[in-house]
């Protein structure tokens, strides 16, 4: 799995607040969301190769050995 960097992140309330209801939505922490919709838009844009994509799509499907524990 890739590592993952901590970043802080200032961000308006109300684009937080609609965040927050859209990861709800989606059954995803609200981390997991920002990086879900960060991460389509740069593919969208064309910035993430197709193999790096890829990965990342694997990755989210292939539950962690950690799941069950």
């Amino acid at each position: 799995m890739a590592k993952k960097k901590a970043y802080p992140l200032r961000i308006n309330e109300n684009v937080l607040a609609a965040m927050e209801r859209w990861a709800a939505d989606d059954l995803r922490s609200v981390n997991a969301q920002i990086e879900y919709v960060l991460r389509q838009a740069l593919v969208k844009q064309g910035r993430v190769k197709l193999v790096e994509k890829v990965v990342v799509e694997v990755e989210e499907i292939q539950p962690s050995k950690n799941d069950g524990l």
